[in-house]
């Protein structure tokens, strides 16, 4: 009975949120599967300096960089077909660490523990969505009746009516191949299609009897800015976290998050930001404390000049992204 009041509670905390941050409830056409979002530099409030992180990886310097990556988006890659699944295949196995490379890497703002204090000012992407035009979750028994498997790729074109080679078609690529990447050292990832099956998997990292919250980052304010320098307003609160796991979405035709743990250390903040234009963000942040088993070219060691294992690496969370951590027991 606990499990199932457990459940529901849960299920409806999720709802909330994923229709205030963005999945919502009807089927996203097709043709506007979200790939990638754009970021005009003239957008960027003057005097900030910008750092357009475009993977996670530093590959962005083998294909020509950020013009090379739009026109691939929007279906005008100039690249022969053999060099592009060369590229793919580099891509994949040149990772030794998977870690974070399924955020979206243009967005993502690195800091150390040493920022985490009153009157620290960055500048931040927040990102608003529309959740009359995000991708849906889909019920257990239907997500379960579709393939969700990069050798199944042919046949998920066909299902989804994309064209090989168009902008979903290598989004779904892409979010197929980092699903199917092998986890790194003390590493538990999974891509759940359902919410049941995103419910079993923190379970399985907590328990089957545990309790467990959810944590978003959340605007207080309204507002259409979605870059701006924010300030700390307050003290950072530490969340209690001995474990913890991080779900982020992935551009597919349906909600796809890719839901991970690791067996090293991370701690979670609570930080309270206010815009240059006055608007206020409560923003969770997650502070990675033991980056060594991270691949050194990982784009945050070069952001923050600084070594795998040497210094815990932070990033804020989107508010579309999730963090589940256990529920503290009362005494």
């Amino acid at each position: 009975m606990n499990l199932r009041f457990s459940f529901w509670s849960i299920f409806l905390h999720f709802l909330a949120v994923m229709c205030f941050h963005g999945s919502g409830a009807r089927e996203m056409p097709r043709e506007e599967l979200m790939v990638a979002p754009k970021f005009p530099m003239d957008d960027f409030p003057e005097g900030v300096n910008v750092l357009q992180l475009h993977s996670m990886d530093g590959s962005e310097k083998k294909d020509g960089g950020q013009h090379a990556m739009e026109d691939r988006l929007h279906g005008h890659d100039k690249r022969g077909e053999e060099t592009r699944k060369r590229e793919d295949t580099e891509h994949v196995h040149g990772h030794s660490s998977s870690h974070m490379d399924h955020l979206d890497p243009s967005v993502v703002v690195f800091f150390t523990m040493k920022d985490l204090k009153v009157g620290k000012t960055m500048p931040i992407y927040f990102a608003k969505t529309d959740p009359a035009s995000s991708p849906r979750m889909l019920p257990k028994e239907e997500a379960d009746s579709i393939p969700f498997s990069f050798a199944q790729l042919p046949h998920l074109l066909e299902f989804f009516s994309f064209s090989q080679g168009s902008p979903q078609a290598r989004a779904m690529e892409n979010t197929l191949r980092e699903c199917g990447l092998k986890p790194i050292r003390g590493e538990t990832k999974f891509c759940a299609t359902s919410l049941e099956s995103l419910l079993d998997f923190v379970h399985s990292i907590f328990g089957l009897e545990s309790h467990f919250q959810v944590l978003t980052t959340s605007y207080l304010t309204k507002s259409s800015t979605l870059f701006q320098n924010y300030t700390f307003l307050e003290v950072p609160t530490e969340i209690p976290a001995p474990k913890m796991v991080a779900c982020h979405t992935m551009p597919y035709p349906y909600a796809i998050f890719y839901c991970h743990s690791q067996v090293s250390e991370n701690k979670v903040f609570k930080v309270s930001l206010e815009g240059q234009n006055g608007d206020r963000v409560e923003a969770f942040a997650v502070c990675h404390l033991d980056t060594s088993a991270w691949s050194r070219d990982h784009v945050s060691f070069r952001v923050l000049g600084i070594e795998p294992g040497t210094s815990p690496v932070c990033h804020f969370f989107p508010a579309s992204n999730l963090i589940w951590v256990p529920r503290p027991t009362l005494n």
